[in-house]
């Protein structure tokens, strides 16, 4: 099958810092750059883009599509970069969403981490979420994390992925990645055979469902740190939805649960650059202290966010904080950093203090 036209786009994304391909029926290739949606000039038939999207499948993904199941795996293009790809139908005709990936994994520096964060994976157990919207680079800064660790410290790092987006070679750690759907069957089932192969440290693609925050928080009260991440904007929501997974007459064991293993959440948003020259990221840090944790436990989130505010000193950060440092240093806009944020009062107040 010839994947011409699929390296031909790709190669273009990566020369152009796109971060994203879509293709559709009857609709030009589009990428995604700095966040905007750009059409290309070219189409194609429904012949050549189903060519083209098959081109990227094995013989049993091909099965798997041909009986409208969506696939998400990863595709090594002929420069060996790799490329995460969703494939569905809509209107009874494929389509392909495909992420461009990094050769190079960042380091903590490159992506402007909060320092906090070193302290809180230097953890010898417990929970920490990376959270944010889709395409806000948690699973970059996940990736980072990893290579931090295997950089700096002698132990067992276990991965669970859906798919495997960045390569770990072993460093001072051993690092074993697992891909969901090849290696095992799901993430749960991952976590659950974790606890019996010696890691010192887990991570875990997306805490989507019951029995995989369940087997996340498990493995997390029985010793080792776990890493993962949360389809949400903000700590409270993130705890909110951790909670309302479960039926409700599970919901005061999970939370106290959570209190008892929960180290930090960050989340993060990716925001434009006032020179135009791409993204950077504003973040949000949660910080597991006592009184969050009791907050936590006595179901008091409505309360987190004012422990955001005054948890200064403890290392914690809101998102209208690190918008409004970037607004100051001039690495964002005001407007940029309005649309962004959640409690634009709050921002203002930041803005003049900072």
């Amino acid at each position: 099958m010839n994947n011409r036209r699929i390296l031909e786009l790709i190669d273009y994304a990566r020369e152009n810092g796109c971060s994203d391909i879509h293709l559709t029926m009857d609709c030009p290739p589009v990428f995604r750059k700095n966040g905007d949606i750009i059409k290309s000039n070219y189409i194609f038939s429904k012949q050549e883009l189903k060519e083209a999207i098959y081109s990227m499948l094995d013989e049993n993904q091909k099965k798997l599509i041909e009986q409208k199941v969506d696939l998400d795996f990863a595709f090594s293009d002929h420069k060996g970069a790799r490329q995460r790809v969703n494939i569905y139908n809509q209107k009874n005709s494929l389509c392909a969403a495909i992420r461009i990936l990094n050769e190079h994994i960042p380091s903590f520096e490159e992506l402007n981490l909060p320092d906090v964060l070193k302290d809180l994976i230097s953890e010898p157990r417990g929970l920490i979420l990376v959270t944010g919207p889709t395409g806000s680079g948690k699973s970059t800064t996940l990736a980072a994390i990893i290579d931090y660790l295997n950089m700096n410290k002698k132990c067992h790092i276990l991965t669970a992925e859906d798919p495997i987006e960045y390569i770990h070679n072993h460093k001072e750690s051993l690092v074993h990645q697992r891909e969901v759907g090849i290696d095992v069957s799901s993430f749960a089932d991952a976590l659950r055979g974790a606890l019996r192969e010696d890691p010192d440290i887990i991570l875990v693609g997306e805490m989507r469902d019951l029995d995989t925050i369940s087997a996340a928080v498990t493995a997390a009260e029985t010793g080792h740190l776990v890493l993962s991440t949360v389809h949400t904007i903000g700590a409270a929501k993130t705890i909110d939805r951790i909670i309302d997974v479960f039926p409700p007459h599970s919901q005061s064991q999970i939370r106290s649960q959570l209190a008892g293993v929960l180290k930090g959440i960050v989340t993060q948003q990716l925001v434009r650059k006032a020179d135009g020259s791409g993204r950077t990221a504003a973040f949000e840090v949660l910080i597991g202290t006592e009184g969050v944790r009791n907050l936590i436990r006595d179901n008091k989130g409505h309360q987190i966010n004012s422990a955001l505010q005054t948890g200064v000193k403890e290392g914690m950060c809101t998102l209208e904080h690190s918008l409004a440092q970037l607004v100051n240093r001039s690495i964002i806009s005001i407007e940029e950093a309005l649309a962004t944020s959640s409690d634009k009062k709050l921002l203002m107040e930041y803005i003049d203090k900072v």
